[in-house]
Order: structure tokens, then C-alpha cells, then sequence
């Protein structure tokens, strides 16, 4: 059921909402509630470069210890990325017309996705398609540098953080839920090096909007966290 009834988003004016933050934090759970809602778009940037990954991964492009950034560059142009909706009305990561929404999520391709993310032309590329998805507004999109370098002009912009203790623990329990045998300190470990590289990478790295308004829901409820942010989004498009 959405939020926001018909007749009052005829009266909403649509704007671009940028949800930036750490991972693991879930923002795009709140980006997608958000979206479900109100009818808007949702696009899941993170899972972007995870198909990034995932296709270097396979092509042997990738491995633990290397990275062979001529040939993703020479590839990055003809990846074919798509989003579709699923029967749930979800919407899915498609990697050259295949659903590998569930293999993206592994820890190996998430590594490796904030690898690929330090890559200038991996960034120039995806930026750009990023962009395009947002030029009639009426879309929320979250992932690291959306505030800051895909739409420094979003209405709505929100830093969305945790502590790494907690977003490891979210984290596992994600992955445990779908089958997968884990360690909370190896989620700990590779949660607190994908910050460090986040944070320090030179291209586009994570840093919160001037204008940004943080939410820390190291100690909320999903309940509490969506209630926020549907009073900023009415802030925003009623005024």
C-alpha cells in the first residue's frame, strides 16, 4: 500500500532523492520503500558496479591480488546494464540481457565492487548512464556519491549511516537468510575495508553533501527510519 494516497501526489511536485552512506546500512531498502510509496523510480547504483564486478570476476579481469584495468576499460563501454521489475514488482540487475541479481551479492563481488569503483572510466561510464535515468526527475537512487557528483542538485539528499559493528551484523544475517555459511568477523573486516576505500578512493569518494541530512539508524527501527524520511520527502515536494 502506498504512503501517499492519488490524488495527493497529483499535487506532489517530482524531485530527485539521493540517498548516499555507508554499506551495509540499508540504504537501498529505504530508497526502494521510498520509491513503492510514492510511485517514484528506484534505481540501485550499487548493484551497478557489482555487475561491473561480477562480469571482471568472470572474465578473469579481477582476482584477489590483481586488476587488469586495460581490459576493463576496453570492455566497460559494451556492458549492457539494465534494470527490470519482477513479478514482486522489484525491480532486478540485468548483466547483458542475464539476471544476476543473486550473484552479485556474494562478499567476493561486493569486494570486488568497491574495487572496480576506484576506476576513473568505470565511474565516467556509470555516472553517465546514472544521469540519464534521472532527467525527468521522479527517481530515487542511492549508493556513494549521489549527493555529491550524480545529482548535486537532488531536493532530497540523505546520509544514511551505522556503526560498522552493526551494519556487519546486518550484514551476515542478510547472507545467512539466503543459505550462505559466514563469519561476523570476516563480514566485520571486509565492511571496514570497503569504508577505508570508499572513503580514500580518488575518484568520486564517499563523503556526505553539504547539504545532506544525516540519519544514524545504528539504533532505529525500519519503522522509525522510513517515517523520517517520508516527513523530509513531504518537506521537500508540498512546499
Amino acid at each position: 500500500m502506498h504512503f501517499y494516497n492519488e490524488p495527493l501526489l497529483l499535487y506532489m511536485k517530482k524531485i530527485i532523492v539521493a540517498i548516499d552512506g555507508f554499506s551495509s546500512c540499508g540504504k537501498s531498502t529505504m530508497a526502494k520503500e521510498l520509491a513503492h510509496e510514492t510511485g517514484y523510480i528506484y534505481v540501485d547504483t550499487g548493484a551497478m558496479y557489482r555487475a561491473v564486478s561480477l562480469f571482471c570476476i568472470r572474465n578473469g579481469w579481477m582476482t584477489d591480488s590483481q586488476i587488469n584495468e586495460k581490459q576493463i576499460e576496453k570492455h566497460i563501454s559494451s556492458m549492457n546494464l539494465e534494470f527490470k521489475t519482477n513479478n514482486q514488482g522489484e525491480n532486478e540487475i540485468y548483466l547483458n540481457g542475464e539476471n544476476v541479481e543473486n550473484q552479485i551479492r556474494s562478499l567476493e563481488v561486493a569486494n570486488g565492487a568497491s574495487r572496480v569503483s576506484t576506476l576513473g572510466f568505470v565511474r565516467l561510464e556509470l555516472v553517465h548512464q546514472q544521469q540519464i535515468m534521472g532527467q525527468h526527475k521522479g527517481i530515487v537512487m542511492d549508493g556513494r556519491d549521489i549527493g555529491t557528483v550524480v545529482f548535486p542538485e537532488a531536493e532530497l539528499k540523505i546520509f544514511l549511516t551505522a556503526s560498522p559493528e552493526i551494519r556487519a551484523q546486518r550484514r551476515m544475517d542478510e547472507m545467512i537468510a539466503k543459505g550462505e555459511v559466514v563469519n561476523y568477523n570476516d563480514v566485520l573486516t571486509n565492511v571496514k575495508e570497503r569504508d577505508d576505500r570508499d572513503q580514500n578512493r580518488a575518484e568520486s569518494p564517499l563523503r556526505k553533501a553539504k547539504d545532506a541530512i544525516i540519519i544514524d539508524n545504528s539504533s532505529l527501527t525500519p519503522q522509525q527510519q522510513q517515517e523520517i524520511l517520508r516527513t523530509l520527502f513531504a518537506e521537500k515536494t508540498l512546499d
